[in-house]
C-alpha cells in the first residue's frame, strides 16, 4: 500500500485530482473507484473524494492487483512437452490453453506455464515462443530457450522453411485437394475476425483430402505463412468452414464446441544441430471421438 506525503503545491486541492498528480500511471477512473470503495486513507481515514488536502497530510492507496500484473507470473501448469533439450522445447499444447496473454486472458496460459517450467526464458521476448495457436486448436508448438535459437527459428518461419501440417474436418466434401492463395487482415466490419481481403498479408494454405465422410472432409493443411485464423479463414473462403468454428462455422452441430483443427506435425532445422527434426503429435480424444461419431 503506498504511502504519499502530500507535498505543499497540492495544498487545498481536491484528493481525487491530487491522486492524479501523485499516481499519473494510474488511471482518472480507477482512483474514483479506489477512492469510492474505501481503499484510499488520509492519515488513516476513509474520505470522500472531494476532501480539501492540507500539506503534510499522508494518504495511503491499496492499489488492488490489476488482471494484467499476472500476465508474466510463472505458474504451475501442466504443459505436455514432447521434447526437450538445452535450447528449446516442443509442446504438444492442448485445446483450450491459451498460447500469450491478452486482454481476458492474463493468467493460466502457455506463457506463464513456460514460466515456471523454464524459468530462463523470462529474459526472451514473448519466454521464447516462436509461433502461436489459436486457443481451441490442439497441437504442436516450439519454443526456444535462448537467444540465438529464437532468433534462428523466427528467420526459419520468415524462410517459409519451417513445416506446419495440420488435421483439420471441414463441413461439406471437399472434391480434391488445392491450394489457397489470398490474402488475410481484419474484417472490414466485424473487427474481430480476419477475413480475406485485397489489402490483406499474403497467405498460402495446401489442402488435400485425407479423409471423406457422408457430410464432412478429413484435411491435411500445409501452412507456407502464418497469419492469424489462416486455415479457418482460407477454408471458410471456398464454402468449407472448420466444424465446430465459433467464428467463422456458423452456428455449432452437436457437442463437438471448438475448431476440429490440430497442429499434428512439425519440422524444422535444430539451430543447435543443424539437422531436420520432425514430430508428431496424435489427435487428442475429442477430435478422435468426432471422427468416430461420424
Amino acid at each position: 500500500m503506498p504511502k504519499l506525503v502530500i507535498p505543499l503545491e497540492l495544498a487545498g486541492q481536491r484528493l481525487d485530482r491530487a491522486l492524479v498528480r501523485l499516481l499519473p500511471e494510474e488511471s482518472r477512473s480507477r482512483l474514483a473507484r479506489l477512492i469510492g470503495e474505501g481503499h484510499v486513507l488520509v492519515d488513516g481515514r476513509a474520505v470522500a473524494a472531494s476532501l480539501k488536502l492540507r500539506s503534510g497530510e499522508t494518504v495511503e492507496v491499496a492499489l488492488a492487483p490489476r488482471p494484467a500484473d499476472a500476465a508474466h507470473r510463472p505458474e504451475a501448469i501442466d504443459l505436455p512437452v514432447v521434447h526437450e533439450d538445452a535450447s528449446l522445447l516442443v509442446i504438444d499444447k492442448p485445446a483450450g490453453l491459451v498460447v500469450h496473454p491478452g486482454s481476458g486472458n492474463w493468467s493460466g496460459t502457455m506463457l506463464n506455464a513456460l514460466l515456471h517450467h523454464a524459468p530462463g526464458v523470462a529474459d526472451l521476448p514473448r519466454a521464447g515462443i516462436v509461433h502461436r495457436l489459436d486457443k481451441d486448436t490442439s497441437g504442436l508448438l516450439v519454443v526456444a530457450k535462448d537467444e540465438a535459437t529464437q532468433l534462428a527459428l523466427v528467420r526459419q518461419l520468415q524462410a517459409r522453411s519451417v513445416k506446419r501440417t495440420y488435421l483439420a474436418l471441414v463441413r461439406g466434401k471437399v472434391a480434391a485437394g488445392g491450394t489457397i492463395d489470398a490474402p488475410i487482415g481484419r474484417h472490414p466490419v466485424q473487427r474481430t475476425r480476419m477475413a480475406v481481403v485485397a489489402g490483406g498479408r499474403p497467405a498460402v494454405t495446401h489442402y488435400r483430402v485425407r479423409r471423406r465422410f457422408p457430410a464432412h472432409t478429413l484435411l491435411e493443411c500445409d501452412l507456407e505463412t502464418g497469419r492469424t485464423h489462416q486455415i479457418r479463414v482460407h477454408l471458410a473462403s471456398i464454402g468449407h468452414p472448420l466444424e465446430g468454428d465459433p467464428v467463422y462455422a456458423g452456428k455449432a452441430r452437436g457437442a463437438f464446441r471448438r475448431q476440429a483443427l490440430h497442429a499434428w506435425k512439425l519440422a524444422f532445422v535444430h539451430p543447435g544441430t543443424g539437422k531436420t527434426v520432425r514430430f508428431e503429435s496424435p489427435l487428442p480424444a475429442d477430435f478422435e471421438a468426432l471422427l468416430e461419431g461420424l
